[in-house]
């Protein structure tokens, strides 16, 4: 079974690109097979595993506007996580999928070429709610909701719930949310704890573990063109992300073992 996650949340600065990079190295740390999708034009994670978005033939972009199959644009990096990049065009894309019919399912059925080819697709959503979010929500079989501990991302939060919840209505019945991850966190300071608390007990949703705490690490990795987890492999946010894709790693297992 593919397991396909979005990360999203449409507040930026919120390390949606850093947890895609770093669960996607995790995971293939530990055997799994790892697509990740930069659905964002501004092409970070595409940056940041090592291309340039200048230099590329073919991107995310054309999969999406029906130019070339998905096959086509997946590229390989030093990390072993195959990426569909990003470029600027991507910006375009979205006036164009405003004028099809079902451009809801346009990423949903182009992952359909590609998707049994990996355990997990990682899906990095742009800093909006616009048709590219929606796209991924509508291919996802979960979302993961990074959130800095503060009081403009929790106010974020909301709203991303009530495009869920659409989706959920309208296009995908199956889309569970997994949980909020904290980034960026400092357990020093008792707003962080009480933010968090808030999150639980008013939208009802799972935390997830452990939380992901400030580094300097995360901001020296793109420039290496690797994840946190090869340029600073010992470093808490390393084993953090490390331990959470564990845990996403047993929910799958205990997944396919129910299906059995």
């Amino acid at each position: 079974m593919t397991r396909i996650i979005a990360i999203a949340n449409q507040k930026g600065g919120v390390a949606k690109t850093t947890t895609v990079a770093s669960l996607g190295a995790a995971l293939v740390e530990q055997g799994h097979r790892v697509l990740i999708v930069d659905l964002d034009p501004q092409a970070c994670l595409t940056f940041s595993l090592g291309h340039d978005p200048e230099e590329l033939e073919f991107s995310v972009h054309d999969v999406l506007l029906g130019r070339v199959a998905p096959g086509l644009s997946i590229i390989t990096t030093e990390d072993g996580i195959d990426i569909l990049p990003s470029t600027i065009d991507l910006a375009g894309a979205e006036a164009h999928l405003l004028t099809r019919t079902g451009r809801e399912y346009v990423l949903r059925t182009a992952l359909e070429d590609v998707a049994a080819g990996y355990d997990f697709v990682l899906l990095d959503c742009s800093p909006s709610l616009g048709v590219l979010t929606i796209n991924a929500l509508t291919a996802a079989d979960e979302v993961i909701i990074p959130m800095q501990c503060e009081t403009l991302s929790h106010r974020g939060v909301r709203q991303l719930m009530d495009t869920i919840e659409d989706v959920q209505r309208l296009c995908n019945r199956d889309l569970k949310i997994r949980g909020v991850l904290p980034t960026m966190f400092d357990s020093r300071t008792n707003l962080a704890k009480a933010v968090l608390a808030d999150v639980k007990e008013r939208y009802g949703l799972e935390v997830l573990e452990p939380p992901i705490a400030k580094s300097v690490r995360f901001a020296e990795a793109p420039a290496a063109g690797r994840s946190v987890l090869k340029t600073a492999k010992s470093s808490r946010g390393a084993e953090a992300y490390r331990e959470v894709a564990i845990n996403l790693a047993e929910i799958e297992a205990k997944n396919a073992e129910s299906v059995r």
